[in-house]
């Protein structure tokens, strides 16, 4: 009985120690969180400035493939206002504050779009691979996750009496701002996939920004505006349609990008361990799997390949889970890489020695093991 009683008072302290180590009550001040959210809502006077010079900063990041420039934009854009208004408006029942958030956000969004198409109209600079603009047209589940779980961190930040850096960090996270130039650039460049994308990043951070915002001030218990209830059903019943309406995209893309991971990883080991095809050497090799079909493209030097030695690498390429379309031999070595004749040749001969090389330590460990097998055998022999 003494030891089940400490056993129970173990767990209890235990159970004592984790509610008050997630107690959120005593350390919220959810009147000025309110009061804060409905002031950053409206979008009037030094705000307009602020998020035009935070567009042309942004996009000039973008341009430039500058990450430190990009955070910066993100730390100025006054962005997530309207967006946690909204949410904190459909969670308390304000339909003023709702249509005064929406009203503004459009507004902000239009603002945004406008400044970084004029900037990429007429930006001298044309970069040939904008990494940092490509991350922006292509959305999965997992900026899903960032959005609402970011969106959590900054409605609990803003309900917090101490309030410290996490907002920021939210606004980091979240990347609200560079979408938006993003579809600038789509649309100064008549790039319409890319200004389409950009968007549906931008209402898929923005929707689950608000989500997140609104299930915390219903959990939190923010004090409501009088409405009826079937409005409020029918308001709930909608919220749901267009989250799932906006995340099935997300969650195809999501399935395209591993997919293509899971290849590409594939791929780079079957190519590691096929450095030499019959008496030809791999000297490059391309893995493209973005594309449809996805493929493998070797780039070969030496001496041309029989029809044994071809069948017997496609049977290797069939018996790791490859079809013979998807793997390219690509011969014509001199006229793709540029390469010099000398230096062609080079790679052909170390290519070789490498082979011998090889050959010779094979050589040297089957003569050993012979030799140890041979000095086994004596004793008993005798």
């Amino acid at each position: 009985m003494d030891s089940n009683n400490r056993i129970i008072q173990y767990a209890k302290a235990v159970a004592d120690y984790l509610q008050e180590l997630t107690n959120l009550r005593d350390h919220l001040d959810i009147l000025e969180a309110e009061k804060d959210i409905r002031n950053n809502v409206y979008f009037r006077g030094p705000n307009v400035y602020i998020l035009f010079f935070a567009i042309i900063i942004a996009s000039v990041g973008l341009n430039v493939n500058s990450i430190p420039v990009i955070i910066g934009a993100m730390l100025i854009s006054p962005l997530m206002g309207p967006i946690m208004g909204f949410g904190m408006g459909l969670g308390i029942n304000d339909t003023r504050l709702v249509t005064d958030a929406l009203k503004n956000l459009a507004v902000m969004v239009g603002i945004s779009i406008l400044a970084s198409t004029l900037y990429f109209l007429i930006t001298p600079l044309d970069l040939n691979h904008p990494s940092e603009l490509l991350a922006r047209t292509n959305p999965t589940i997992y900026d899903v996750m960032i959005a609402l779980f970011g969106g959590f961190a900054g409605i609990l930040e803003t309900s917090r009496k101490e309030r410290g850096t996490v907002i920021s960090g939210v606004a980091i996270a979240t990347a609200l701002m560079p979408p938006l130039c993003t579809v600038g650039y789509g649309l100064a460049n008549w790039n319409l996939a890319y200004a389409g994308g950009a968007l549906y990043l931008f209402l898929l951070n923005g929707i689950l920004i608000a989500l997140a915002t609104y299930l915390t001030v219903k959990f939190l218990r923010y004090p409501k505006v009088h409405e009826e209830a079937t409005n409020t059903r029918r308001r709930n019943v909608s919220i749901a349609i267009l989250i799932l309406l906006v995340l099935v995209p997300s969650i195809f893309s999501a399935v395209k990008v591993v997919n293509e991971n899971a290849f590409e990883n594939k791929a780079i080991q079957f190519a590691e361990d096929h450095h030499f095809i019959g008496s030809t050497y791999v000297y490059r090799y391309e893995i493209k799997a973005a594309e449809a079909p996805r493929k493998i493209e070797f780039f070969i030097a030496g001496e041309t390949l029989d029809e044994v030695e071809r069948l017997s690498f496609y049977n290797e390429v069939i018996k790791a889970g490859f079809t013979e379309e998807q793997v390219i031999l690509n011969v014509d070595a001199t006229v793709r890489t540029k390469k010099t004749d000398e230096e062609l040749l080079r790679e052909i001969i170390n290519a070789k020695n490498d082979q011998i090389e090889i050959l010779k330590q094979q050589l040297d460990n089957l003569q050993k093991q012979q030799s140890e097998a041979e000095a086994a055998d004596a004793p008993a022999a005798e």
